[in-house]
């Protein structure tokens, strides 16, 4: 209907419903044809076509089939991947190397496994560091993950052991590389496949010459300098739409982590305490000390207190169902939504340099340039030595040049920060991932405990019941 409009055809071939019948249809295509062989097109022309009507050209198959193709092109500001996609890009392990394990050692080395590569290999901290600094080099408009501090800050370690400040970092550094690994454009870059793959010793200096050679991403990206023909008419205001949103995703998800670690920490305090309950227990009942004569004759406690020692088995047991669970809620909850929270970082961090970066520079270089500008002007009213003046039409130049390349440069920055707030929505319904892992390390955990408590009931029925199988009320009536 679009090709009949511009011809003007479709007021003679239209039914006034929006459709085209066959004969309309036919009539149309001649038409066409007739306006391709530069006649106007008119109905009266088809009267003096008795038998077959003039046949349009429509061109190759191959060339229509190439129309159709080049219509559904995306542009390449949209993120087409989905959460699926992105998890199976890659999936790393960081593990510490057992022989090297231990508190603050100088060179604390970490074993990286990567699924992609099916590959091993080695790291310290160091390589983390210098692959890092080099990412945010390469992708300063992109949203990079930050690391993990390699020590503790002052008064950390007042609240937590060294040994559980160093296993953080290590799931820290887990959460960094997986982020990075799965990202649309840091997973193809040479820069992460050498920190991956490369099992030399000399990796920082591989990963730098690397760097150098590449360059930045704005001098790589075909797109770079087309950035602002691709970028909405409404950008400003949908970068400050979606960061407010993500702002407020972000506070609701550190809450949610804040809670979840909370609860995998009571069960870790429950298995304590249900293990110290036990050991009690088996104090209270291996006392082997003898029962006065008055007292033996009115209660049976000689003969209970072998039994009520066996009783601390399964509050060892339960102690250890308990210790599971916080395992799993730690593992498979608090991760993930550390995990997420990383990522959110990493967008916020992204928009402040975004504002402090590129944005703040173009400002300066404008206002270095307005100044500049002043002082031609000046230099034309009043007459000055014909040298300064060609100096200052050089550096006013020199200026427009930096100008534009950082107007180029702003536009690819927000271009990027466009894809990287889709990235952030297309990894949101990870929500899911969370809530299944939460409820189902809850169901188990609770039918695991449930079952040794189940066991634990009958054994006390057993052991002082009345004679008929009846145990005592659980409270004096």
């Amino acid at each position: 209907m679009d090709i009949l409009d511009d011809m003007g055809i479709t007021e003679h071939v239209n039914n006034g419903d929006g459709f085209l019948s066959k004969v309309s249809l036919y009539k149309g295509l001649a038409l066409i044809a007739l306006a391709q062989q530069g006649k106007p097109p008119s109905p009266k022309l088809l009267e003096n076509f008795i038998q077959e009507f003039p046949k349009p050209q429509l061109g190759e198959p191959k060339e229509l089939q190439s129309l159709k193709m080049q219509s559904v092109q995306e542009s390449p500001l949209i993120l087409s991947l989905t959460l699926a996609e992105l998890l199976k890009k890659d999936t790393i392990k960081v593990e510490l190397i057992p022989e090297k394990k231990g508190l603050f050692l100088k060179h604390v080395e970490y074993q990286v496994t990567t699924e992609r590569f099916t590959v091993s290999v080695y790291r310290r901290y160091s390589d983390f560091d210098v692959f890092h600094e080099l990412l945010l080099q390469r992708y300063a408009y992109r949203a990079v993950p930050a690391l993990p501090p390699k020590r503790a800050l002052k008064g950390v370690l007042t609240s937590m052991s060294e040994r559980e400040f160093i296993e953080g970092r290590r799931r820290a550094l887990g959460r960094f590389l997986n982020l990075v690994a799965r990202h649309p454009v840091f997973s193809e870059d040479e820069l992460v496949k050498i920190f991956l793959t490369f099992s030399g010793s000399d990796v920082q200096p591989k990963l730098r010459d690397a760097c150098r050679k590449l360059g930045d991403e704005f001098m790589t990206c075909k797109y770079a300098t087309q950035a602002k023909d691709y970028l909405p008419a409404d950008i400003q205001s949908q970068f400050s739409s979606s960061r407010e949103l993500i702002r407020n995703i972000h506070s609701s998800f550190q809450k949610l982590r804040d809670r979840a670690e909370r609860m995998a920490e009571r069960s870790k305090e429950n298995a304590t305490d249900l293990l110290m309950f036990g050991k009690e227990l088996s104090s209270l009942g291996s006392d082997e000390s003898p029962v006065p004569f008055l007292a033996s004759c009115k209660s049976p406690w000689a003969a209970l207190r072998h039994s009520v020692k066996g009783l601390s088995v399964e509050f060892s047991l339960l102690s250890e169902k308990a210790a599971q669970q916080g395992r799993r809620e730690e593992d498979d909850v608090v991760e993930k939504l550390n995990l997420f929270l990383d990522l959110l970082q990493s967008y916020r961090d992204l928009c402040e340099r975004h504002e402090k970066g590129v944005l703040h520079e173009h400002q300066r270089a404008l206002q270095k340039y307005s100044v500049m500008k002043r002082q031609m002007m000046s230099a034309t009213v009043q007459p000055k030595e014909q040298v300064s003046v060609e100096q200052l039409e050089s550096r006013i130049v020199q200026q427009e040049n930096a100008i534009q390349a950082m107007e180029l440069r702003n536009y690819f920055s927000l271009f990027c920060l466009h894809q990287e707030s889709q990235l952030i929505f297309t990894y949101l319904p990870i929500t899911s991932h969370i809530l299944g892992a939460f409820v189902d390390s809850q169901v188990q955990g609770h039918k695991e405990m449930g079952e040794v408590w189940q066991d634990l009931h009958s054994k006390l029925k057993s052991l002082f019941g009345d004679g008929n199988g009846r145990s005592p009320p659980l409270s004096p009536k």
